[in-house]
């Protein structure tokens, strides 16, 4: 049965494979993003949306699911970190989404049986230096997101997912040289970093009915990296 999924930030990296995904088996995509892309022309439906100045959304009266995307990789030393840095990474990967979900939220709850995935990241979990400005934010997301898992249940599911670095025009300026792609492979277990299309196949299985028994989790493909020591 076609579901009616609203995919927030959707035109490159995990969001587009997460798009092309529910395209290829017949879901019906309600995409808002800045630059619509390759993406917009695989949705039902296009509107605009900007994370750094999020405005209301209009949704369909039912959403069976809901994708929120956008991100920032800007890393720094600590010591470097502004305010405005601070507030750049808390606005698109915190607020943006608390606008997506408070516009969809009516949609969501008509259909009785939604979901919700969020992006967080391994740094949540794993302590890494230069990554003060994105743990923060992603962390205040997983707190956002365990507190609407609760509140929102039995009618409206929430998950995260924490990927490891993955191989994604957000992710270029670290793996621009073979020298840098060769040491963030070492830096996991699995000697590899991750693929759009591999975290895009989680997000579809949480977006549809296969795990309609799962809330309040945050699945981490990262390689090992937040769980795993290996040994030479």
């Amino acid at each position: 049965m076609p579901l009616d999924i609203a995919v927030i930030g959707g035109n490159t990296g995990i969001g587009l494979s997460v798009v092309r995904l529910l395209a290829r088996d017949g879901h019906r995509v309600h995409l808002a993003a800045r630059n619509p892309g390759e993406a917009g022309a695989l949705s039902a439906s296009v509107r605009p949306f900007d994370a750094a100045s999020p405005v209301g959304l209009a949704w369909p009266e039912r959403l069976d699911g809901l994708a929120y995307f956008p991100g920032t990789i800007a890393l720094k030393p600590f010591h470097r970190m502004t305010d405005e840095d601070f507030r750049r990474d808390l606005q698109v990967n915190f607020f943006g989404a608390v606008e997506a979900l408070r516009s969809a939220l009516p949609a969501l709850k008509a259909t009785g049986s939604a979901s919700v995935v969020l992006f967080s990241t391994v740094a949540v979990a794993q302590g890494m230096p230069m990554h003060s400005g994105i743990a923060a934010a992603k962390g205040a997301l997983e707190g956002l997101a365990r507190s609407l898992a609760a509140e929102w249940a039995p009618t409206v599911r929430v998950n995260l997912i924490a990927p490891g670095l993955t191989d994604t025009p957000l992710a270029a300026p670290l793996l621009n040289a073979d020298a840098k792609r060769e040491a963030a492979a070492k830096r996991h277990p699995l000697q590899r970093v991750g693929t759009p299309d591999q975290v895009a196949e989680l997000a579809a299985w949480l977006l549809g009915p296969g795990s309609a028994f799962m809330t309040g989790q945050v699945l981490r493909p990262d390689g090992g990296l937040s769980s795993v020591r290996t040994f030479a």
